[in-house]
């Protein structure tokens, strides 16, 4: 029986986590809430929330490891709970908070699936940023030699447990912002199937962006070209699931 939870990563995100956990409560599921060296005022108040409500489980790292690593600690502890799935959000108020059980909803129909979210922009996106992510689609595209993943940079998605982690437990990955696209490319790579759920997306004017341009461009670069050089690897296996899969459809 599939048993979930949510993973919600914070890295000096004060303005929206209490009204997102608030939020999560009503759904009586355990929250793991990733402290990944977050700041003493955001720390004292994610301790606040753990105090404030049993269902949040906090983890906290003693400083910064990048949003992949916080990812892969909400994963481990999920699986140490017990849970099957779990729904990753983020804390920077971006994601459409009501679409969380459209979310849910579509893991148990597809239990073996990833979940992922297709954004719908608005105008208050950065366009450099809007444009930015086509280069990381296209190399998502040639990487997986799939058009099955509409976007991976998006952090509002469904992991199923024992597959994440089968993939995790046997790579090295960027940790940082690059770990949301590479995950999928190589969950992808294990015939891993996805359903994309178009879901809105905003930058809040209250909005914190610890996007560094050259630090996290470079890391995603050097993911990118690594898994390149594993896809190229993997070639024959990935063409045969590949027509596999066009037999089947």
């Amino acid at each position: 029986m599939s048993k979930y939870g949510f993973i919600v990563p914070v890295y000096n995100h004060p303005h929206y986590i209490q009204a997102l956990i608030e939020h999560l409560i009503q759904f009586e599921l355990p929250i793991i809430l990733v402290n990944d060296g977050s700041d003493a005022e955001c720390t004292h108040l994610l301790h606040d929330i753990a105090t404030q409500f049993k269902q949040v489980i906090l983890v906290e790292h003693t400083h910064n490891q990048g949003k992949g690593q916080a990812v892969i600690t909400g994963v481990n502890k999920a699986f140490e709970l017990g849970l099957s799935h779990a729904l990753q959000i983020d804390s920077d108020g971006q994601h459409d908070w009501n679409d969380i059980v459209k979310f849910l909803e579509m893991s148990q129909q597809h239990p073996h699936a990833m979940i992922i979210g297709q954004p719908i922009f608005d105008d208050s996106v950065p366009k450099s940023r809007l444009y930015g992510r086509y280069a990381t689609h296209i190399w998502v595209w040639i990487n997986s030699l799939s058009f099955d993943i509409k976007d991976s940079m998006c952090g509002f998605r469904v992991y199923p447990l024992a597959e994440t982690l089968a993939v995790i437990q046997t790579a090295k990955f960027q940790l940082r912002m690059g770990f949301d696209s590479e995950i999928l490319v190589r969950l992808k790579w294990n015939n891993i199937s996805f359903v994309n759920v178009p879901t809105k997306v905003i930058y809040p004017e209250q909005g914190i962006s610890h996007f560094h341009a050259w630090r996290d461009n470079w890391g995603m670069t050097k993911a990118h070209s690594r898994l390149f050089a594993g896809m190229l690897l993997r070639l024959p296996t990935l063409l045969k699931n590949k027509y596999k899969g066009s037999a089947h459809d």
